[in-house]
């Protein structure tokens, strides 16, 4: 179903740029962008691109830049069923953290990153000023820029609910460094209308549920790994005319089950991650420990049986949000739950 779903919502990268049709001039360099408190300039378009993190090598596959993209790395699930033919021409360099020395050796003249992990201060990878000494200009997603003041993580903290907004100037800003604007604005397009559409098709009078979103755990005894109150999650709960059960502003809040069952939700959305990290990345080990567990077993939403499987990724702001609140509404719909 996973599947099935995220390839009938995904027409838009085989048909959209023919018809949809957006105008956005072309690129005058040097270009200057403002990314995350540091000013970085391109001279010309890169030609040799590091996605660094699934969100950002999709974004780039979506503009049509596989050409331009020496290797991907770091993919927590399988890449969009409608890019796969553009994905394979583009070296995968690691699914989990590369090092920097693999980056490296493949000449890059371009790093966009999707999560702080991956370009930053704690990164497992490498910081932006190592970019900066080798001369590669690098790039990271405006919606992970957050602060780590609040919580000592490196994911940080959200103090208002996340949207669309800061993705689409992702998509923007990309699209202006590689001079395809115009593709830029088609897929802004295509998202917004998807959103609209996703937002009108939930009824005003309807229950407001409330939602856990279960990302992983390194085991059935350790703390699980939720969406944040402010996160793309909760712009997904949001979006179906619900809230978020977590109230945590953290990000990624690592939560006991003792707290989980406290925030007692209507509805339990478990992740499906293709990376072989833990046995709970698997969404059927997860809805096999939620209806065996002797306490867990008993929440409502589990009683109910008003639990459903997202995409992982979309867990993530990124552009998989909107695919994964598509996969939330139809499952929703086919249990009742939303009209």
């Amino acid at each position: 179903m996973l599947k099935s779903l995220l390839a009938a919502s995904g027409l838009f990268a085989a048909l959209g740029f023919t018809v949809m049709s957006a105008f956005a001039g072309p690129t005058s360099y040097p270009l200057t962008i403002e990314n995350c408190g540091a000013q970085v300039t391109f001279e010309k378009a890169p030609e040799r691109a590091i996605g660094l993190g699934q969100n950002s090598a999709e974004i780039l596959l979506l503009l049509g830049l596989e050409d331009k993209m020496a290797g991907t790395a770091f993919w927590p699930s399988k890449v969009l069923p409608q890019l796969a033919e553009a994905n394979a021409k583009v070296k995968l360099l690691t699914v989990e953290f590369p090092t920097f020395e693999a980056i490296l050796a493949e000449n890059p003249d371009f790093v966009a990153a999707a999560l702080p992990t991956l370009l930053g201060p704690d990164s497992k990878v490498a910081k932006r000023e190592d970019f900066e000494k080798v001369g590669i200009p690098s790039y990271l997603s405006p919606s992970t820029c957050l602060s780590t003041e609040e919580v000592k993580d490196a994911y940080g903290s959200r103090n208002e609910l996340w949207n669309m907004t800061l993705l689409y100037r992702e998509i923007d800003e990309l699209s202006q460094i590689f001079d395809v604007a115009d593709r830029g604005q088609a897929l802004i397009a295509d998202f917004k209308a998807r959103e609209a559409a996703l937002r009108a098709s939930v009824p005003a009078d309807g229950k407001k549920l409330s939602y856990v979103f279960w990302f992983s755990s390194p085991s059935p005894s350790a703390d699980a790994y939720v969406g944040g109150k402010n996160s793309a999650s909760g712009f997904i709960a949001d979006m179906l005319g619900g809230h978020n059960a977590i109230t945590a502003e953290a990000e990624w809040p690592t939560l006991s089950w003792e707290s989980i069952i406290a925030a007692d939700p209507d509805v339990i959305v478990v992740a499906s991650l293709d990376r072989n990290r833990w046995e709970l990345d698997k969404p059927e080990a997860k809805m096999a420990f939620l209806t065996t567990d002797p306490a867990v077993s008993q929440m409502k939403a589990v009683v109910n049986k008003a639990m459903v499987v997202m995409d992982g990724q979309a867990m993530n702001p990124t552009i998989r949000t909107i695919y994964g609140a598509e996969q939330v509404a139809e499952q929703l719909k086919t249990l009742g739950l939303l009209k």
